[in-house]
């Protein structure tokens, strides 16, 4: 009774449009149907006794049946699992001939160089919701093989007497790097129960298996790990899921990915960057986006008051932009990225201009302390946590790192005063999220990811180390 099918089709159709869609797009097919009773039909009054017959109907007479080319097997993987038992796992849709179990197949990549031979061990094909192992696939079939260690998404598979690779869009290489260090600070081990490097490299390498956008090197002292994605956006999910796994990591500020080019330059990675934003937001985006060295190259209306601007901006000046973009527009911008290319060095962007407060005992921060230290500058832990020297309490107001007792009670006599015993009142803590942290701390800081707590340090906890780390940097930056 209170169905409104004529409002959402046009509301549909605006969408559409929106997208760019073409004109043979815009001429979709439209079926009315109710999820509670399970029927559907070509009228909105029905008839109602069909079920979903005639969307399957609908199905096979709109979409058109699979192009299928003569020759012998070839297939694009399209994606990427890793199964305990069955090893790595490619899903594709055989392009050309015919696939059985056991037979001798090679990987070749985009450029037509070849990256393995071997023989596939299963075919399993999708049968409704399940995938069921079959003897034989033919042309035009969506199947998922098993039995390779290396092929990976945009590879050809195909018969060994095939030289020529399908044409597939290569994956974006990874633009973004972290490391990922063994907890080290005084507190490791009290939250978490998978603390070790071994535990963490088994479960990084297992993550890359079946996530084709992440690479995974090892250091030489084995206690760290450089792990490279899409964007920090991707590694604090990655992260994210292993502190719920029980991990407690150390992970350092993201890196971008720098190439040389052919005469020894220093090259970036530029991304191609949309945005889609209300129109009276539009002006701060543009601002915020050319502080960060990003080009704007185009800016149009794309219907209901709203603009989409597109930028080429570097790797580098996206890194914590999201949650910024969020609080200018109120929450109503939706950003996407694509990787566009290496180009030259843009040159510094600007960076943090505070320093921090780091604490210099272990203990239990006091409200007190805290309070007589709020003239230094905000906090970004709450009284009564746990923390020791070398952890980062709060952002100071001036330009440089100050270390501060934030142990230091009250002292306690006999005098009472009015006045003297008055509840301390303190300024509510920044709230340092994940990814916040991630984009906010400098080269010689961490953030420390347990399963109950997100802190930050600093990379060397004595105050001695720091020192002299402080002055090598300076050597090589004079250098």
């Amino acid at each position: 009774p209170d169905a409104r099918h004529v409002e959402v089709v046009n509301e549909v159709f605006d969408l559409f449009a929106a997208l760019d869609a073409t004109d043979e797009q815009l001429d979709f097919p439209i079926l009315y149907g109710s999820g509670r009773d399970g029927w559907v039909s070509e009228n909105p009054e029905g008839p109602k006794d069909q079920g979903l017959a005639p969307l399957f109907d609908l199905v096979i007479k709109h979409v058109p049946a699979p192009t299928v080319h003569p020759g012998p097997f070839r297939m694009i993987g399209t994606i990427l699992e890793a199964n305990p038992f069955l090893g790595r796992i490619i899903t594709g849709r055989i392009e050309s001939g015919t696939l059985k179990s056991n037979q001798a197949v090679k990987v070749l990549h985009h450029d037509g160089t070849q990256v393995e031979t071997g023989r596939i061990s299963k075919i399993l094909a999708f049968r409704g919701l399940e995938r069921q192992p079959i003897d034989e696939a033919q042309a035009g079939d969506i199947v998922a093989i098993a039995g390779l260690s290396k092929g990976t998404v945009a590879d050809t598979f195909c018969d060994a007497s095939v030289t020529e690779p399908l044409h597939a869009q290569p994956i974006d290489p990874p633009t973004v790097t972290m490391s990922f260090l063994v907890n080290d600070s005084p507190l490791a081990g009290t939250e978490g129960d998978k603390v070790t490097s071994r535990v963490i490299r088994d479960r990084l390498l297992r993550e890359a298996e079946g996530n084709v956008a992440l690479k995974i090197e090892e250091s030489p002292d084995k206690d760290s790990f450089f792990v490279s994605g899409r964007g920090e956006l991707q590694l604090a999910v990655l992260i994210e899921t292993m502190r719920r796994e029980g991990f407690e990591i150390a992970v350092s500020r993201p890196r971008v990915v720098m190439q040389k080019g052919e005469n020894g330059e220093l090259l970036e990675p530029v991304e191609e960057v949309v945005i889609d934003v209300d129109e009276e937001h539009a002006g701060v985006v543009v601002q915020k986006m050319s502080e960060r060295k990003a080009e704007m190259v185009e800016l149009r209306p794309s219907g209901g008051n709203r603009q989409r601007i597109v930028f080429h901006a570097p790797t580098r000046g996206l890194i914590g932009y999201q949650s910024e973009l969020l609080t200018d527009t109120r929450g109503t911008a939706v950003m996407n990225r694509l990787f566009h290319a290496y180009e030259p060095y843009k040159g510094e962007l600007p960076g943090r201009t505070n320093g921090v407060l780091i604490s210099n005992e272990q203990g239990e921060s006091v409200a007190y302390a805290m309070w007589n230290l709020e003239d230094r500058g905000p906090m970004v832990i709450d009284p009564g946590v746990k923390v020791y020297q070398g952890m980062i309490i709060g952002i100071h107001s001036r330009d440089n790192d100050l270390e501060v007792n934030v142990l230091k009670g009250k002292k306690l006599t006999n005098i009472r005063a009015a006045g003297k015993d008055e509840a301390v009142k303190l300024t509510p803590p920044i709230r340092m999220t994940l990814e916040r942290a991630l984009a906010w701390i400098q080269d010689d800081e961490l953030v420390e990811v347990t399963p109950k707590t997100i802190r930050l340090r600093k990379l060397y906890l004595d105050p001695n180390e720091r020192k002299r780390f402080e002055k090598s940097a300076k050597v090589v930056g004079a250098a």
